[in-house]
C-alpha cells in the first residue's frame, strides 16, 4: 500500500505565489495541497479545519502576520509542523519565527527541489533550515549565552539522542541506531525539550550546535544526503 500523501496548507497573501506553489506541488507524487490561506488569521482557521500535515507559512501578511499565526497555531496544536517560506532573512523574522515554533525556514529564492525536500523533512518532524539561515542563527547563538544552566541536567542517553536529533535523524532512525523502541525515543525527546525549555526539534538542534554537541556541517548532512 502506498503511503498517504503529505497534506499541505499554503499560506501567502499573494495569489500568484499560492497558485505557483500549488502548481508545483500538483506535479509531485506523495504531496497534496488541501487548502490555501491569504493571511495569518485564515491560516489559524484553516489549520484547525483541515489538520494539514505541513503548513507553508509566509511571514509578512496583512491582518495577522506569519509569526503571530505560528504562535497561535502551535499554542493550540503543539504537533503542528510549520515550514516558513518567505523572502525575508532578517534577524527580526528568523529568530521570532523559530521561537514561535517553526520547524523549518526556507527563502523564496530557493530551488523547487529544496522546497520539496524541506516539506518532506518537516513532515517527518525533522528540522529544515536553509544553510544560509542556519549559519545566521548559529552565529547569533555562538555569542555568550545568557541561558541559565538547567537545574535538571540531561542524562548521558538524552545527550546521545540530542546529538542524533541535531544530525537530522528521525525517531525511527534514532531507534534503529540505538536499538530501542520509537516510544523510548519519543520519551527521550520529550524529556530533552522539557528540561531545556525548548519548543521543538529545530530549537533542540540549535541548542546542540550552540553547546558544541554537533557541528554545523553534521547538522546539515542529512540535507545533502537527501539530494543524492
Amino acid at each position: 500500500m502506498a503511503p498517504e500523501a503529505i497534506r499541505v496548507l499554503i499560506v501567502d497573501d499573494q495569489p500568484i505565489v499560492r497558485k505557483g506553489i500549488r502548481a508545483l506541488l500538483a506535479e509531485v507524487e506523495g504531496i497534496q495541497v488541501v487548502g490555501e490561506a491569504a493571511d495569518g488569521q485564515e491560516a489559524v482557521t484553516q489549520t484547525a479545519a483541515l489538520q494539514p500535515d505541513v503548513i507553508l507559512m509566509d511571514l509578512v501578511m496583512p491582518h495577522v502576520d506569519g509569526i503571530e499565526a505560528i504562535r497561535q497555531i502551535t499554542e493550540r496544536q503543539e504537533e503542528a509542523r510549520i515550514l516558513v517560506l518567505t523572502s525575508f532573512a532578517g534577524d527580526d523574522k528568523v529568530f521570532p519565527a523559530i521561537k514561535a515554533g517553526a520547524l523549518g525556514y526556507l527563502l523564496k529564492d530557493s530551488e523547487p527541489s529544496d522546497l520539496l525536500r524541506a516539506i518532506r523533512q518537516v513532515d517527518r518532524g525533522e528540522p529544515a533550515l536553509e544553510p544560509r539561515i542556519a549559519r545566521k542563527v548559529i552565529e547569533e547563538m555562538q555569542r555568550p549565552s545568557k541561558r541559565p544552566p538547567t537545574p535538571d541536567p540531561l542524562t548521558d542517553r538524552e545527550v546521545e539522542v540530542l546529538r542524533l536529533v541535531a544530525k537530522g535523524l528521525s525517531n525511527p532512525d534514532i531507534a534503529g541506531r540505538l536499538s530501542v523502541t520509537e516510544a523510548t525515543v519519543r520519551s527521550h525527546v520529550s524529556n530533552i525539550l522539557s528540561k531545556l525549555h525548548l519548543a521543538n526539534r529545530v530549537q533542540a538542534t540549535l541548542y546542540a550546535l550552540h553547546e558544541g554537541l554537533v557541528s554545523l556541517q553534521n547538522s546539515l548532512r542529512s540535507d545533502k544526503e537527501d539530494l543524492n
